[in-house]
Protein backbone atom coordinates (compact mmCIF):
# COMPACT_ATOMS: atom_id res chain seq x y z
CA UNK A 1 0.00 0.00 0.00
CA UNK A 2 1.28 3.48 -0.90
CA UNK A 3 2.24 5.69 2.00
CA UNK A 4 0.58 9.08 1.82
CA UNK A 5 1.76 12.37 3.32
CA UNK A 6 -0.32 15.57 3.39
CA UNK A 7 1.18 18.98 4.11
CA UNK A 8 -1.05 21.96 4.81
CA UNK A 9 -3.36 19.68 6.78
CA UNK A 10 -5.08 22.53 8.65
CA UNK A 11 -6.42 24.27 5.52
CA UNK A 12 -9.83 23.69 3.95
CA UNK A 13 -8.48 21.40 1.22
CA UNK A 14 -6.11 19.58 3.59
CA UNK A 15 -9.04 18.85 5.91
CA UNK A 16 -11.23 17.69 3.02
CA UNK A 17 -8.54 15.37 1.70
CA UNK A 18 -8.11 13.77 5.12
CA UNK A 19 -11.87 13.21 5.37
CA UNK A 20 -11.92 11.57 1.93
CA UNK A 21 -8.91 9.30 2.54
CA UNK A 22 -10.38 8.20 5.86
CA UNK A 23 -13.59 7.23 4.05
CA UNK A 24 -11.51 5.28 1.53
CA UNK A 25 -9.54 3.57 4.32
CA UNK A 26 -6.27 4.96 2.99
CA UNK A 27 -3.69 5.55 5.72
CA UNK A 28 -1.88 8.89 5.71
CA UNK A 29 0.27 11.25 7.75
CA UNK A 30 -1.21 14.76 7.83
CA UNK A 31 1.01 17.64 8.91
CA UNK A 32 -0.06 21.17 9.79
CA UNK A 33 2.28 24.15 9.39
CA UNK A 34 3.08 23.81 13.10
CA UNK A 35 4.21 20.22 12.57
CA UNK A 36 6.22 20.93 9.42
CA UNK A 37 7.55 24.27 8.20
CA UNK A 38 7.84 23.64 4.47
CA UNK A 39 10.03 26.74 4.10
CA UNK A 40 12.76 24.89 6.07
CA UNK A 41 14.46 22.50 3.62
CA UNK A 42 16.26 20.54 6.33
CA UNK A 43 13.00 20.05 8.22
CA UNK A 44 11.29 18.81 5.05
CA UNK A 45 14.12 16.37 4.33
CA UNK A 46 14.09 15.02 7.87
CA UNK A 47 10.30 14.59 7.99
CA UNK A 48 10.12 12.92 4.60
CA UNK A 49 13.00 10.59 5.48
CA UNK A 50 11.20 9.67 8.70
CA UNK A 51 7.76 9.07 7.14
CA UNK A 52 9.03 7.65 3.83
CA UNK A 53 5.91 8.42 1.75
CA UNK A 54 5.26 7.42 -1.87
CA UNK A 55 2.70 10.19 -2.40
CA UNK A 56 2.96 13.79 -1.19
CA UNK A 57 -0.12 16.01 -1.37
CA UNK A 58 0.90 19.66 -1.13
CA UNK A 59 -2.17 21.48 0.23
CA UNK A 60 -0.04 24.13 1.94
CA UNK A 61 -0.48 27.66 0.63
CA UNK A 62 -0.60 31.30 1.60
CA UNK A 63 -4.00 32.35 0.23
CA UNK A 64 -4.58 35.87 1.61
CA UNK A 65 -4.76 37.37 -1.90
CA UNK A 66 -5.11 41.03 -0.89
CA UNK A 67 -2.55 40.88 1.93
CA UNK A 68 -0.09 39.31 -0.53
CA UNK A 69 0.05 42.69 -2.29
CA UNK A 70 1.82 44.36 0.65
CA UNK A 71 2.05 43.19 4.28
CA UNK A 72 1.96 39.50 3.31
CA UNK A 73 4.10 39.79 0.18
CA UNK A 74 7.22 38.17 1.68
CA UNK A 75 5.27 35.36 3.37
CA UNK A 76 3.31 34.72 0.16
CA UNK A 77 6.58 34.13 -1.71
CA UNK A 78 8.19 32.19 1.13
CA UNK A 79 5.33 29.66 1.39
CA UNK A 80 4.07 29.47 -2.20
CA UNK A 81 7.46 29.49 -3.92
CA UNK A 82 10.28 28.57 -1.53
CA UNK A 83 8.15 26.03 0.36
CA UNK A 84 6.98 24.47 -2.89
CA UNK A 85 10.56 24.29 -4.20
CA UNK A 86 11.61 22.45 -1.04
CA UNK A 87 8.83 19.89 -1.34
CA UNK A 88 9.51 19.39 -5.05
CA UNK A 89 13.26 19.01 -4.51
CA UNK A 90 12.79 16.38 -1.81
CA UNK A 91 10.11 14.60 -3.85
CA UNK A 92 12.53 14.41 -6.78
CA UNK A 93 15.40 13.17 -4.60
CA UNK A 94 13.27 10.52 -2.87
CA UNK A 95 11.22 9.35 -5.89
CA UNK A 96 7.93 10.58 -4.41
CA UNK A 97 4.90 11.52 -6.49
CA UNK A 98 3.98 15.16 -5.76
CA UNK A 99 0.47 16.62 -6.11
CA UNK A 100 0.59 20.43 -6.10
CA UNK A 101 -2.47 22.68 -6.08
CA UNK A 102 -2.40 25.90 -8.14
CA UNK A 103 -4.87 28.58 -9.17
CA UNK A 104 -6.73 30.29 -12.02
CA UNK A 105 -4.98 33.49 -10.88
CA UNK A 106 -1.94 32.51 -12.96
CA UNK A 107 -4.01 33.83 -15.90
CA UNK A 108 -4.79 37.50 -16.51
CA UNK A 109 -8.49 36.92 -17.20
CA UNK A 110 -8.56 38.71 -20.57
CA UNK A 111 -9.38 35.54 -22.54
CA UNK A 112 -13.05 35.43 -23.57
CA UNK A 113 -12.89 31.68 -24.09
CA UNK A 114 -11.66 28.92 -21.78
CA UNK A 115 -8.03 28.72 -20.69
CA UNK A 116 -6.22 25.54 -21.66
CA UNK A 117 -3.48 24.00 -19.50
CA UNK A 118 -0.70 25.21 -21.78
CA UNK A 119 -2.04 28.71 -22.49
CA UNK A 120 0.46 31.44 -21.56
CA UNK A 121 0.46 32.46 -17.91
CA UNK A 122 0.26 36.18 -17.16
CA UNK A 123 -0.49 36.62 -13.45
CA UNK A 124 -1.52 40.15 -12.48
CA UNK A 125 -1.39 39.90 -8.69
CA UNK A 126 1.29 38.80 -6.20
CA UNK A 127 -0.55 35.63 -5.21
CA UNK A 128 -0.86 34.55 -8.86
CA UNK A 129 2.82 35.32 -9.52
CA UNK A 130 3.89 33.21 -6.55
CA UNK A 131 1.66 30.28 -7.49
CA UNK A 132 2.97 30.37 -11.07
CA UNK A 133 6.55 30.38 -9.74
CA UNK A 134 5.54 27.42 -7.57
CA UNK A 135 4.23 25.59 -10.64
CA UNK A 136 7.48 26.24 -12.48
CA UNK A 137 9.49 24.99 -9.51
CA UNK A 138 7.53 21.73 -9.56
CA UNK A 139 7.88 21.34 -13.34
CA UNK A 140 11.63 21.84 -13.30
CA UNK A 141 12.34 19.82 -10.15
CA UNK A 142 12.60 16.44 -11.84
CA UNK A 143 9.85 15.10 -9.57
CA UNK A 144 6.99 12.91 -10.78
CA UNK A 145 4.14 15.40 -10.38
CA UNK A 146 0.55 16.43 -10.86
CA UNK A 147 -0.20 20.16 -10.86
CA UNK A 148 -3.93 20.74 -10.32
CA UNK A 149 -5.20 24.28 -10.96
CA UNK A 150 -8.45 25.22 -9.34
CA UNK A 151 -10.66 28.27 -8.70
CA UNK A 152 -13.29 29.80 -6.40
CA UNK A 153 -12.93 27.12 -3.74
CA UNK A 154 -15.62 26.45 -1.14
CA UNK A 155 -16.10 23.68 1.39
CA UNK A 156 -16.86 22.57 4.91
CA UNK A 157 -13.58 23.63 6.48
CA UNK A 158 -12.28 27.19 6.77
CA UNK A 159 -13.32 30.58 5.39
CA UNK A 160 -14.91 30.77 1.93
CA UNK A 161 -17.51 32.63 -0.12
CA UNK A 162 -20.43 30.36 0.85
CA UNK A 163 -19.99 30.97 4.57
CA UNK A 164 -19.37 34.69 3.98
CA UNK A 165 -22.68 35.03 2.11
CA UNK A 166 -24.57 33.00 4.71
CA UNK A 167 -23.18 35.09 7.56
CA UNK A 168 -23.93 38.40 5.82
CA UNK A 169 -27.46 37.21 5.09
CA UNK A 170 -28.16 36.88 8.83
CA UNK A 171 -27.97 40.65 9.31
CA UNK A 172 -28.83 42.12 5.90
CA UNK A 173 -31.99 42.26 3.77
CA UNK A 174 -29.99 43.11 0.66
CA UNK A 175 -26.50 42.16 -0.50
CA UNK A 176 -24.56 43.52 -3.48
CA UNK A 177 -22.27 41.11 -5.31
CA UNK A 178 -19.91 41.54 -8.26
CA UNK A 179 -21.44 40.41 -11.55
CA UNK A 180 -18.62 41.08 -14.06
CA UNK A 181 -16.11 38.42 -12.99
CA UNK A 182 -16.70 35.01 -14.57
CA UNK A 183 -15.25 31.72 -13.39
CA UNK A 184 -16.00 28.23 -12.07
CA UNK A 185 -16.76 27.51 -8.38
CA UNK A 186 -15.04 24.42 -6.91
CA UNK A 187 -16.21 22.23 -4.04
CA UNK A 188 -13.23 21.02 -2.01
CA UNK A 189 -14.81 17.55 -2.08
CA UNK A 190 -14.67 17.41 -5.88
CA UNK A 191 -11.10 18.72 -5.87
CA UNK A 192 -9.93 16.21 -3.24
CA UNK A 193 -11.64 13.37 -5.13
CA UNK A 194 -9.87 14.36 -8.35
CA UNK A 195 -6.46 14.57 -6.68
CA UNK A 196 -6.91 11.10 -5.18
CA UNK A 197 -8.27 9.81 -8.50
CA UNK A 198 -5.15 10.92 -10.41
CA UNK A 199 -2.99 9.02 -7.95
CA UNK A 200 -5.21 5.93 -7.80
CA UNK A 201 -5.48 5.58 -11.59
CA UNK A 202 -1.82 6.51 -12.15
CA UNK A 203 -2.92 9.12 -14.68
CA UNK A 204 -0.34 10.73 -16.96
CA UNK A 205 1.87 13.20 -15.09
CA UNK A 206 1.50 16.91 -15.84
CA UNK A 207 -0.81 19.87 -15.36
CA UNK A 208 -4.59 19.54 -14.98
CA UNK A 209 -7.41 22.02 -14.36
CA UNK A 210 -10.22 21.06 -12.04
CA UNK A 211 -13.25 22.97 -10.85
CA UNK A 212 -16.92 22.09 -10.94
CA UNK A 213 -18.60 22.26 -14.32
CA UNK A 214 -20.59 25.23 -15.67
CA UNK A 215 -19.62 28.88 -15.24
CA UNK A 216 -20.88 31.65 -12.97
CA UNK A 217 -20.29 35.18 -11.84
CA UNK A 218 -19.94 35.82 -8.11
CA UNK A 219 -23.48 37.24 -8.32
CA UNK A 220 -24.78 33.98 -9.84
CA UNK A 221 -22.96 32.03 -7.15
CA UNK A 222 -24.39 34.19 -4.35
CA UNK A 223 -27.94 33.95 -5.76
CA UNK A 224 -27.72 30.16 -5.69
CA UNK A 225 -26.28 30.11 -2.16
CA UNK A 226 -29.11 32.30 -0.83
CA UNK A 227 -31.98 31.06 -3.01
CA UNK A 228 -33.88 29.69 0.00
CA UNK A 229 -33.64 32.95 1.98
CA UNK A 230 -35.53 36.26 1.80
CA UNK A 231 -32.34 38.22 1.15
CA UNK A 232 -32.22 40.26 -2.04
CA UNK A 233 -28.99 39.81 -4.02
CA UNK A 234 -28.19 42.73 -6.35
CA UNK A 235 -25.49 42.80 -9.06
CA UNK A 236 -22.73 45.43 -9.05
CA UNK A 237 -19.56 46.02 -11.07
CA UNK A 238 -16.01 45.40 -9.86
CA UNK A 239 -15.50 49.19 -9.87
CA UNK A 240 -18.15 49.47 -7.18
CA UNK A 241 -16.35 46.90 -5.05
CA UNK A 242 -12.63 47.80 -5.21
CA UNK A 243 -10.12 45.29 -3.87
CA UNK A 244 -6.39 45.63 -3.33
CA UNK A 245 -5.37 42.72 -5.55
CA UNK A 246 -6.29 42.45 -9.23
CA UNK A 247 -9.02 39.85 -9.93
CA UNK A 248 -9.22 38.19 -13.37
CA UNK A 249 -12.41 39.20 -15.17
CA UNK A 250 -12.83 35.92 -17.06
CA UNK A 251 -10.85 33.04 -15.58
CA UNK A 252 -12.84 30.09 -16.94
CA UNK A 253 -10.50 27.09 -17.18
CA UNK A 254 -11.10 24.30 -19.68
CA UNK A 255 -11.85 20.95 -18.00
CA UNK A 256 -11.50 18.56 -20.96
CA UNK A 257 -8.12 17.16 -19.87
CA UNK A 258 -9.49 16.30 -16.43
CA UNK A 259 -12.61 14.76 -17.99
CA UNK A 260 -10.46 12.71 -20.39
CA UNK A 261 -9.09 10.77 -17.39
CA UNK A 262 -12.58 9.34 -16.86
CA UNK A 263 -13.27 11.48 -13.80
CA UNK A 264 -16.89 12.65 -13.60
CA UNK A 265 -17.21 16.35 -12.72
CA UNK A 266 -20.52 17.54 -11.25
CA UNK A 267 -21.78 21.04 -12.04
CA UNK A 268 -21.14 23.71 -9.45
CA UNK A 269 -24.89 23.98 -8.83
CA UNK A 270 -25.15 20.26 -8.00
CA UNK A 271 -21.97 20.40 -5.91
CA UNK A 272 -23.15 23.47 -3.99
CA UNK A 273 -26.57 22.02 -3.22
CA UNK A 274 -25.03 18.71 -2.09
CA UNK A 275 -22.64 20.66 0.13
CA UNK A 276 -25.47 22.74 1.65
CA UNK A 277 -27.50 19.56 2.29
CA UNK A 278 -24.50 17.92 3.97
CA UNK A 279 -24.09 20.96 6.24
CA UNK A 280 -27.64 20.48 7.55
Amino acid sequence: MSKVMIVGASGQLGHELQKLLNEQNIAFDALTEKELDITDLDAVKAKVKNLNPDILYDCAAYTAVDKAEDEGKALNWLVNVDGTKNLAQVAAEQGIKLVYVSTDYIFDGTNKGEYLEDDPANPKNEYGRAKWAGEEAVRHSGADYYIVRTSWVFGEFGHNFVFTMQNLAKNHDKLTVVNDQMGRPTWTRTLAEFMAYLVKTNAAAGTYQLSNDNTATWYDFAKEILKDTDVEVAPVTSEQFPQKAYRPQHSVMNLMKAKSTGFKIPTWEIALNKFLQDLQ
